[in-house]
């Protein structure tokens, strides 16, 4: 099998969010493809010593990748049922592997996608998104990693139908005066500040809109710069409200790391 791949109509860009074992030597891997969203999909024999797959399946790695339906004798249960099977996945470059810190902010992006994207549901402005956004993780830039992660979540919320414009006051309505703050709540979108609430001014709030509507991931990242910490706060706020959750797997298991190094 060759480590790098090119396109054909047959194949599918790809990567590997999660992999669960299935059998002694197979695992059920949910990958997310730019053609059909995310799939759940069966590699046989991946978890050989020898098998080729075992360099390829990685997390983080753009891949190509052929798939066909799991045979009905091979369906032992209703998870196997929605199953494709993998015929053949290959490397198709990019950066190297995430590590450290940006390990964890990389399984935090994949840990959003299975959360909130449903299966075979594509969102192809995300996988580019997810694809361009991965390298910035590995900056050694607090301020732009982090400035990515914003921007990569108000893509996710966008593009699940769970952002608000921005750029109106939601229940007024009326458009966002920049010289005036906002709160951005789940339940209400942007609305007035009310006293111990976080904050945005309506000029950032106009400026994320913009980036957002034009589409380029550098400029959305350079509108999240000068309002990171509260625009943290807010998204955090409704991403979890979205989620049902107050926290994330793999933001308790950073959290745990962190304690323990201290």
């Amino acid at each position: 099998m060759a480590t790098r791949a090119t396109r054909t109509a047959s194949t599918l860009a790809a990567f590997v969010l999660h992999r669960y074992d299935w059998s002694e030597t197979s695992v059920i891997l949910d990958l997310f493809t730019r053609e059909q969203g995310r799939l759940a999909v069966a590699a046989k024999g991946a978890k050989r010593p020898y098998s080729q797959l075992r360099s390829v399946l990685l997390p983080f790695q753009r891949l190509n990748v052929a798939l066909g339906r799991v045979p009905k004798h091979d369906t032992s249960d209703t998870q196997a049922s929605e199953v494709q099977n993998l015929r053949s996945a290959e490397w198709a470059g990019g950066a190297a592997m995430l590590t450290g810190a940006a390990l964890f902010s990389g399984f935090y992006l994949n840990e959003l996608l299975m959360k909130m994207m449903a299966r075979h549901d594509p969102h192809p402005a995300l996988f580019d998104v997810y694809a361009q956004t991965l390298p910035s993780l590995a900056a050694g830039d607090e301020q732009r990693v982090q400035a990515a992660l914003r921007a990569f979540e108000l893509t996710l919320l966008k593009e699940a139908g769970l952002l608000p414009d921005l750029s109106v006051v939601t229940l007024t309505p009326g458009d966002v005066d920049g010289a005036t703050s906002y709160a951005l709540l789940p339940e209400a979108g942007v609305v007035a500040v009310r006293s111990g609430e976080a904050q945005l001014g309506g000029a950032a709030l106009i400026g994320l809109q913009a980036a957002l509507d034009h589409g380029s991931l550098p400029a959305l990242q350079q509108a999240c710069q000068p309002v990171l910490p509260e625009l943290k706060t807010m998204l955090r706020t409704l991403l979890h409200y979205h989620l049902g959750t107050p926290i994330l797997r793999t933001r308790q298991v950073m959290l745990d790391v962190q304690n323990l190094e201290r």
